[in-house]
């Protein structure tokens, strides 16, 4: 069953905890991050990002998507991730999304907001809520991972726009760190979870260190993405391995990502989370 994020992240902001929100790239992802899900009976956010267009297009996700999340046993949030455009976003919001983020973090701070209210009317009065981002988050390829986000520019952006929930930069990077586990400012998210009244998201947690992330679940981030991770346990899954068949190997795949999924539910502490299927 497909439902909105905000009474989940909201929860998770009270109760100091973290949802995973896990990236799916096809068919054997998203049944294996479902499957996790089920087997701890725990809501799950599935995400499409718009950088992965040229893997997976928008409508074969949202098929995806509403397919195996209208069949789980287990609340599924069907989460549109990293969306760049103002046509692609509101695309999303209409054709079956239950979350959408716009991310104009990139331009400065009045384009940023100025994108963000357009999304943020058209979803709203359409019951969908909306994640920004404010304070890049850095890649790979940056010298020092990312930019933190300043205070108060987050406490005014997320006045200004009413957005349900914001991904903020206190040290992690999308991709995979080249230089060990990053460190994290977490004085920094105690400013920013002390300022800002709404949900906050991490970006980039894959590979940021399980004492990292299971202390950022429980100084108020809301949200973790995972996405580079569970790619990898795939990958590896594949190529430690020898199989007389391709559906052998997709079996491998799936058992490596479920387990890893499962893994980081209990990272961010999301197993005290307690609902009735």
């Amino acid at each position: 069953m497909l439902i909105s994020s905000s009474k989940l992240l909201k929860n998770a902001k009270q109760n100091h905890y973290a949802f995973p929100h896990f990236n799916f790239w096809d068919s054997n992802s998203i049944r294996a991050e479902i499957m996790a899900a089920e087997e701890l009976k725990l809501p799950v956010i599935l995400a499409w990002a718009q950088k992965h267009s040229p893997e997976i297009g928008i409508e074969d996700a949202l098929a995806l998507g509403k397919y195996y999340g209208n069949k789980a046993n287990v609340p599924v949030v069907l989460h549109l991730d990293h969306g760049v455009d103002v046509d692609t976003v509101e695309y999303g919001v209409t054709h079956g999304f239950t979350s959408v983020m716009i991310d104009a973090s990139d331009k400065d701070f009045n384009e940023n907001v100025r994108e963000t209210k357009i999304i943020g009317s058209y979803a709203h009065e359409r019951g969908i809520v909306v994640e920004a981002e404010i304070g890049h988050v850095g890649t790979n390829s940056t010298k020092d991972g990312s930019m933190y986000t300043e205070v108060a520019a987050a406490q005014e952006f997320a006045r200004l726009t009413n957005v349900d929930s914001l991904a903020v930069s206190i040290g992690t990077s999308h991709g995979v760190y080249k230089q060990g586990t990053p460190k994290l400012s977490f004085s920094r998210l105690a400013e920013l979870e002390k300022a800002v009244p709404i949900p906050l998201v991490l970006h980039g947690g894959s590979s940021s260190g399980d004492e990292n992330l299971a202390r950022a679940a429980k100084q108020g981030i809301t949200k973790v993405n995972i996405y580079t991770d569970l790619a990898n346990a795939a990958l590896n899954a594949t190529q430690k391995n020898s199989f007389l068949s391709e559906p052998d190997m997709a079996f491998a795949q799936r058992k490596a990502v479920k387990d890893l999924a499962e893994h980081y539910y209990k990272v961010f502490g999301t197993v005290n989370y307690q609902y009735t299927i």
